[in-house]
């Protein structure tokens, strides 16, 4: 196949090159620093690389490891929506459209919230939790934006499916994984809080076995791409502490969390909301986990980035 995968230049674009490459297919990069040029707004000479490709793979965006201030949310917002509008415009003026688009989205999408877990049937979406910032329901109105954009494209010869991923774990320099591993081998990773928030997530392996089912299978809309046992996140840093044979990990208070994500210039939102999200729709196509639980799945990494 041909895929085109604009905004592919970061991590979870590195995973999915990788494998794609590896199985024998052509991938084209679409970003503003390499591979074909863009500009995510606007339509260009990029589109002539939609135009004919079996698989489109819009991961574009900006980073949300940052602090979120308004300026930093705005752009968030721009890029994400931008982005997926001007894909569905190049996608719409194909003379031979792709036959899957598949849209990045957020298992951010969905509420802040302890009891049940969040599958895509019976799932709460954010926005009108009690008693949480008010820039949380920024972030989840971000996510909507990006999936209207990709519901009310003009594209009637082509499968659409958001992608509500949580977060992609590898053992790439610089991914979540490798930042988590950071916090936990300097004896940071401990409860943040309490640590009873939820942390979803999903092994690189599983992630690229579940876009490829994805590309293969006639599903459309939005799916869960999570691991089926989202755990605490006092939980999940222990496990990871074991992973890298660390005995102890300190924790932090919400203010202390604070202190030190304002240290690395991101934000408490990531540490601190509960995203319990499970992959039922994954599940009901019959897409078996290689990595179903944390401790083998970090266990796995740990030994991969040694």
């Amino acid at each position: 196949m041909k895929i085109v995968i604009p905004g592919g230049t970061g991590q979870v674009g590195g995973v999915l090159t990788r494998a794609f490459e590896a199985a024998g297919h052509e991938v084209v990069i679409i970003s503003r620093g390499a591979g074909v040029r863009w500009d995510g707004h606007t339509l260009g000479r990029w589109a002539d690389e939609v135009d004919g490709a079996d698989v489109v793979i819009n991961l574009a965006g900006r980073s949300v490891s940052c602090r979120y201030t308004a300026e930093n949310l705005q752009q968030m917002m721009r890029s994400r929506v931008d982005s997926a509008r001007v894909v569905g415009e190049a996608i719409a003026k194909a003379a031979d459209p792709p036959k899957v688009w598949l849209q990045m989205s957020t298992a951010t999408i969905y509420s802040h919230r302890f009891d049940a877990a969040n599958d895509e049937e019976t799932g709460v979406l954010g926005g009108r939790e009690p008693d949480v910032p008010g820039y949380w329901t920024y972030s989840v109105e971000i996510a909507k934006r990006w999936e209207a954009e990709l519901n009310e494209a003009d594209t009637p010869g082509t499968r659409k499916v958001a992608l509500r991923a949580a977060m992609v774990m590898s053992p790439d320099r610089g991914g979540v994984f490798d930042y988590l591993s950071w916090m936990a081998r300097l004896g940071l990773g401990g409860p943040v809080a309490g640590g009873h928030q939820y942390v979803s997530w999903i092994h690189d392996d599983d992630f690229v076995r579940a876009v490829a089912l994805l590309i293969r299978e006639p599903i459309a809309g939005a799916v869960n791409l999570a691991a089926p046992n989202p755990v605490p996140q006092r939980e999940f840093m222990r496990e990871l502490r074991e992973a890298w044979h660390v005995p102890v990990g300190l924790p932090a208070t919400s203010w202390m969390a604070e202190i030190g994500a304002f240290a690395i210039r991101t934000d408490t939102e990531l540490l601190l909301k509960s995203r319990r999200v499970v992959p039922g729709r994954l599940q009901q196509a019959g897409f078996e986990f290689h990595f179903p639980n944390w401790r083998e799945a970090a266990q796995n990494l740990a030994e991969r980035r040694r």
